[in-house]
């Protein structure tokens, strides 16, 4: 799940834009977590803890 983080947040500066080359910067002043990253997390809690599918979505800020 940290992998899955890291790499959300490394790609993010390149997210709807096509980047073809394996020479880029790892972090730079763009780089944030995505919407990928939070559905991961309210992903995880539904398994870990047993929530709610929609519950954990919402308080995600995934669904309104």
């Amino acid at each position: 799940m940290i992998g899955t983080i890291i790499g959300d947040i490394i790609g993010s500066p390149y997210e709807h834009r096509n980047h073809k080359s394996t020479d880029f910067a790892l972090f730079s002043d763009r780089s944030r977590f995505t919407d990928d990253t939070v559905l991961t997390v309210a992903a995880a809690d539904v398994i870990l803890h047993g929530k709610d599918q929609t519950f954990a979505a919402r308080a995600a800020g995934a669904v309104t």
